[in-house]
């Protein structure tokens, strides 16, 4: 199987058979890194870090020169840089990458309209109805390749298999700017000698109970009695990786997506013990993510919030609101009420506010608003924003120096239900 440094991949040949096949997942290869490289020649072949460069910032995503010596995201810069002496740092503005997204987007919709973005760098494509324009989904695949690569100056992985889990699994094992093709008919020799950390879903903890009882490939999990497999995952999770061990996967490519949550990070430059400064840190971040929801018109129903200590620990707190809501007042008000539960015997590192399960704004109106003062000064700064740009006008307490780490934000934008 391929890995995430891009050894070990496996590609097909030209002529690959894809009988029965009719689905697309499509990866910008190391995307962010890719974009860099695009604006600054000079940088190929080098080993990149995309992040902050000062202080605590964090690995937003590296090229392959890089992974190779064992960076990854999410890592702080300065470990990364012990691992990898040699890597240069850039942090591109993030619109950038936005653009860029857009376009290859673009280029899809060209291909089919059923296109489901998964994040700014990938999407499924179901290419079953383009065969009369386009060819086979083979052909589909080789040509759009090419096209993303000629309009964009940027390289993509796709993979082309009966079904969605088996098409990105196949996207994995071809990267970097590779093309793997998974006949219908050779689903489960394709699945069997993969490990079980392969199938979508099974992260770590799944992984390492079905490990402890020498259940390591697809293949021990075809051989295992579906009993046995729902005692160590429980009913839901075994009956799905029962199906998708064996190829079977229902779920269609969807163009409508709704979303899932909305948040925003900060890891700090130095470590942070004081209560109030932290409480206006969530004051910060709260706001961001009530604007967000706003400016989308959604209301968040549950907020979570996340810490991370010193030591790396982290932990993560959510209540569900007696009313969903946008105001960054009240997102603000239960973030800190959760922080507050936290016992603390460290610094902390790192804070996050996330607005979960995520409902379409209400204009209902209700005789008592308890928020009513709070959104009309909200809606006020969302007006300034627009007009003068974000932080033009801000809560007083807000004010002072930054105390984020630089790095590109660690959530530029909302999650998907995938």
């Amino acid at each position: 199987m391929g890995r995430g440094d891009g050894t070990g991949r496996i590609v097909s040949r030209p002529d690959a058979d894809d009988t029965g096949t009719g689905i697309l997942h499509v990866d910008m290869d190391a995307f962010f890194a890719s974009v860099a490289v695009l604006d600054d020649p000079s940088l190929a072949g080098k080993p990149l870090i995309i992040g902050g460069s000062e202080g605590r910032g964090v690995v937003s995503s590296a090229s392959y020169e890089a992974r190779r010596y064992g960076v990854k995201s999410a890592m702080p810069v300065s470990i990364a840089l012990r691992l990898c002496p040699t890597a240069i740092v850039v942090n591109p503005p993030y619109h950038r990458y936005t653009e860029m997204s857009r376009q290859v987007m673009a280029i899809f919709h060209d291909v089919t309209p059923l296109v489901e973005p998964l994040s700014i760098d990938e999407a499924f494509l179901d290419v079953r109805g383009a065969r009369r324009l386009w060819g086979s989904p083979g052909t589909i695949a080789r040509d759009l390749r090419a096209r993303v690569k000629a309009e964009t100056g940027l390289t993509c992985s796709i993979g082309v298999a009966a079904t969605k889990h088996v098409a990105k699994m196949a996207s994995t094992i071809s990267k970097p700017d590779g093309l793997l093709v998974v006949a219908a008919a050779d689903t489960e020799a394709f699945l069997r000698p993969r490990s079980v950390r392969a199938l979508w879903g099974v992260g770590p903890k799944a992984a390492e109970a079905l490990e402890s009882r020498g259940i390591r490939l697809v293949s021990d999990i075809l051989d295992t009695p579906r009993h046995a497999i729902d005692q160590v995952l429980g009913a839901a999770m075994g009956e799905r990786i029962w199906h998708l061990s064996r190829g079977i996967d229902a779920r269609e490519v969807h163009t409508g997506r709704a979303e899932k949550s909305v948040g925003h990070e900060e890891t700090f430059h130095a470590d942070i013990s004081d209560t109030r400064t932290l409480h206006v840190e969530f004051r910060r971040l709260a706001d961001r993510v009530g604007a967000r929801l706003r400016a989308q018109q959604y209301e968040a129903s549950t907020i979570s919030i996340k810490v991370r200590f010193s030591d790396f620990t982290t932990l993560s707190r959510s209540r569900t609101l007696p009313e969903p809501t946008s105001v960054g007042q009240r997102i603000g008000d239960a973030a800190i009420e959760l922080f507050d539960t936290i016992d603390r015997r460290q610094a902390v590192r790192l804070v996050g506010v996330r607005g979960e399960k995520l409902k379409p704004a209400t204009m209902a109106a209700t005789l008592w608003d308890d928020d009513a003062e709070w959104r009309r000064v909200e809606g006020a700064l969302d007006g300034a924003a627009a007009r003068f740009g974000r932080g033009a006008v801000t809560r007083g307490s807000l004010l002072g120096p930054s105390r984020g780490g630089g790095a590109l934000p660690t959530n530029p934008r909302p999650s998907y239900d995938h």
